[in-house]
């Protein structure tokens, strides 16, 4: 903020009229009252001078003394009331103070030189003129101390106005650019936030869906095998001992692959939490435990027989056809395209029990397509009663779409269900 009446008239101000603070006022004010005093002392020789009362020299010197209260409001003003006087031989703190306040504050820097050479040379005559006629003074010791004492009452106080001045605006400069920067890093500390808040709620998907897909599968086997249990349980229980044994197989194979995932989110908390996470902290507690979950081992595409094979234990009629020789492919389309048949085959046991199923795996160049396909179910056959969230299928969308691959669903001609899925052997963003 400079010292201008036009610039002092902005937000922030607490001082009266055009004073930006009380303590300014104060000081405007003691200032007008010592030149007041002092052109009012001045203004006694200058009535005797003029031929004017005295009482008229001092009310005119207390007149123009006291305009120095106008220093921030109007300075160049000051100043040429200054440079008026000046012949009447007042008003020395008057110029004084009205040129420094006139460098200091955002007048154009033409109308500060031209203000400040009038000065000059109205201080450099009225000395000359005042001291020429002294008896036993040359005229060039006359010219040395006019210069002197014009340049001594024009130059400091303006090259003093012009450093408090430049020193002014470079302190709001710092102030602007530190306010900036402040603006600028709570911005990125929001952004921050909303990215990890973003990176939680997507990790949460992953690990919902994950879970879905682990627990929905082994528990519907496990409803099935139950089924089964109970209604041999009295008439053969040789197959009663075999599907007891595959229930408690499944229910120890869930139980192992939730103790994984619980121990992937218990490794990524920090043991002692603070109160308040950083938006870093947060950040890089996320991508910790989407890493864990990537580079842990999870299921790949030679599983798919012994995956198979659990369904087919289960009663269901299984055929897997398998075309083309598989490459090695990423970690997450092995785990997505097992993933899409694991929970298609779920989607079998609840809803088509004791219809023939057919997993087809297709590998081929550039990608690898998987459909499993399921005829209708007798209208003999007890359903299982299993129940169904819906997301099952939104959840096998989702994961396809991630990797940048095709996904379709939909019930067949013949009364049964089929799901596609054709995933790339690189996953987008590779």
């Amino acid at each position: 903020m400079t010292s201008t009446g036009e610039e002092q008239g902005g937000a922030g101000r607490d001082g009266p009229w055009w004073w930006e603070r009380p303590r300014g006022a104060v000081l405007d004010v003691g200032l007008a009252a010592v030149s007041a005093v002092e052109c009012a002392v001045e203004g006694v020789p200058f009535a005797h001078e003029a031929g004017l009362p005295v009482p008229v020299g001092v009310l005119f010197g207390l007149l123009v003394g006291s305009t120095l209260v106008l220093r921030r409001r109007w300075p160049i003003a000051v100043v040429l009331v200054g440079i008026a006087v000046s012949p009447a031989a007042m008003g020395f703190l008057l110029g004084v103070v009205g040129l420094y306040t006139l460098a200091s504050c955002e007048v154009p820097r033409r109308i500060t030189a031209t203000l400040t050479s009038m000065a000059l040379v109205a201080t450099f005559v009225v000395m000359y003129v005042r001291t020429i006629g002294d008896q036993g003074a040359s005229r060039t010791l006359v010219v040395v101390l006019s210069v002197f004492v014009a340049v001594a009452l024009t130059v400091p106080p303006v090259l003093l106005g012009l450093y408090i001045g430049a020193r002014r605006r470079l302190m709001e400069s710092l102030q602007e650019r530190a306010d900036s920067l402040e603006r600028e890093l709570s911005l990125l500390a929001d952004r921050a936030e909303e990215r990890a808040e973003w990176a939680r709620t997507e990790e949460r998907t992953r690990i919902a869906r994950e879970m879905h897909d682990v627990v929905a599968h082994r528990v519907s086997l496990m409803v099935v095998h139950a089924a089964a249990l109970e209604a041999v349980a009295a008439k053969d229980p040789e197959r009663a001992v075999k599907n007891a044994a595959l229930v408690g197989d499944m229910g120890r194979q869930a139980l192992t692959e939730l103790r994984e995932m619980l121990g992937v989110l218990r490794a990524a908390e920090s043991p002692k939490r603070a109160p308040a996470a950083a938006p870093s902290a947060a950040v890089a507690t996320v991508a910790a435990l989407v890493g864990s979950f990537e580079d842990g081992p999870g299921p790949s595409l030679r599983e798919l027989e012994a995956l198979v094979g659990q369904s087919r234990a289960a009663g269901m009629v299984v055929e897997l056809d398998v075309r083309g020789a598989g490459a090695g492919y990423p970690a997450e389309v092995e785990q997505t395209a097992y993933r899409v048949v694991q929970e298609a085959l779920t989607n079998c046991h609840k809803h088509a029990p004791g219809a023939r199923v057919v997993v087809r795996l297709a590998h081929r160049e550039g990608e690898v397509a998987m459909q499993v396909e399921n005829g209708p179910c007798g209208a003999d056959v007890v359903q299982p009663g299993l129940p169904s969230g819906g997301n099952g299928l939104v959840g096998m969308r989702e994961r396809v779409l991630g990797l940048g691959g095709v996904f379709v669903s939909g019930p067949t001609e013949e009364g049964g269900f089929r799901v596609s899925a054709v995933l790339p052997c690189a996953p987008r963003g590779t």
